[in-house]
């Protein structure tokens, strides 16, 4: 195992740069999930990792070892692609071990290896198949097992489930999860679904248009995220957002004046108020007022779209299965712990 060592990394497509600084770390054993929208650099940076792409400033460290200008072949990692990108002309067997024969590895011990990871993705009775033989979720387990018979110091995920249908994304999810809780490598993964960053990962690190937003832990970064974006980012349905500004008897959004425990700013400063959609309760006398449109009942909870006096939009997310009135009014309230507030320049924290 391995550690990963990020220091002032930056990427440039001729003038463009893509990457901007990003500073981080991998611990050793550590799962890291880089979790962003389409273009925001994340796969960028992790081609960098893997040595597909170049460095144009800073350092990549694997282990405490620069390989900047090592080749992808001598840094000792493997990669899963999104494409599966398996061999169609090969078996299970031999696309898994393929790698291990071009290193001249001893046949008995390639067929240890190969062995082992079909014992722990339950592929054994599929090794003399043919890829176009197997389905989406079997092809990606194959993928996974090519780079676990390398036996790397780091695995690099660069979005796999996204080519996979809801059911077999949730399945191969608790797969990928078990399988690094297993071998305990270090691991970097790429993706740009939200859920799969929360439920996988041991950090996060969010970015945005090529910086890094923020970085910790699932639950911190969702209840206490660091900028505007990454608030509205992470967690679905996504956060309320309004502008406001602190006043005398709490925080001023719209027409509402909303409850305050703590004044983390002067009066009058423009602000940036969140809150979460499951924080908004129905109660009789809630001082947020809404008009429902739309009823999404999931079952388990139901999200409520509706919209405030002023017509702005608003999501509430309520356990159980509501029937309310769609066009009528109902009341919501929201205690003051559960409230965000940003800097409206910055995006930042208060």
């Amino acid at each position: 195992m391995a550690t990963v060592t990020l220091d002032g990394v930056r990427k440039s497509f001729g003038a463009r740069e893509v990457v901007h600084g990003v500073s981080c770390a991998v611990a050793d054993g550590e799962l890291v999930v880089v979790v962003g929208p389409s273009g925001c650099g994340k796969s960028t940076l992790l081609r960098m990792v893997a040595g597909l792409e170049g460095v144009s400033a800073g350092t990549v460290a694997i282990d405490g070892r620069i390989v900047n200008g090592v080749e992808p072949k001598d840094r000792d990692i493997a990669m899963v692609f999104q494409n599966y990108a398996l061999y169609p002309h090969m078996s299970v067997y031999q696309n898994m071990a393929y790698g291990l024969r071009m290193r001249r590895m001893p046949r008995d011990e390639i067929r240890r290896r190969v062995e082992r990871a079909a014992a722990i993705l339950q592929l054994e009775g599929l090794l003399q198949r043919k890829p176009r033989q197997l389905s989406g979720g079997q092809r990606q387990r194959v993928a996974m097992g090519r780079a676990i018979v390398r036996d790397p110091k780091v695995f690099l995920f660069d979005e796999p489930l996204s080519n996979l249908d809801a059911q077999l994304r949730v399945q191969m999810r608790v797969e990928i999860k078990r399988l690094q809780q297993e071998l305990r490598t270090t691991s970097l993964y790429v993706t740009h679904d939200q859920v799969e960053a929360m439920t996988l990962a041991d950090r996060l690190i969010v970015m945005n248009a090529g910086t890094v937003d923020q970085i910790g832990p699932p639950l911190e970064v969702y209840e206490r995220p660091a900028t505007v974006f990454v608030a509205g980012f992470i967690g679905s349905p996504a956060m309320n957002l309004f502008p406001g500004e602190l006043a005398a008897g709490g925080i001023a959004v719209r027409e509402l004046v909303l409850p305050l425990d703590t004044r983390p700013a002067e009066p009058g400063l423009p602000l940036t108020v969140g809150v979460r959609p499951e924080h908004l309760e129905l109660a009789a006398d809630g001082q947020i007022v809404l008009r429902t449109e739309l009823l999404e009942r999931l079952g388990a909870d139901t999200i409520v779209h509706g919209r405030m006096s002023d017509d702005t939009r608003l999501v509430a997310r309520a356990a159980g299965i509501l029937n309310l009135p769609l066009g009528e009014t109902v009341r919501l309230a929201v205690r003051p712990e559960h409230i965000h507030l940003f800097d409206r320049e910055t995006g930042r924290r208060l």
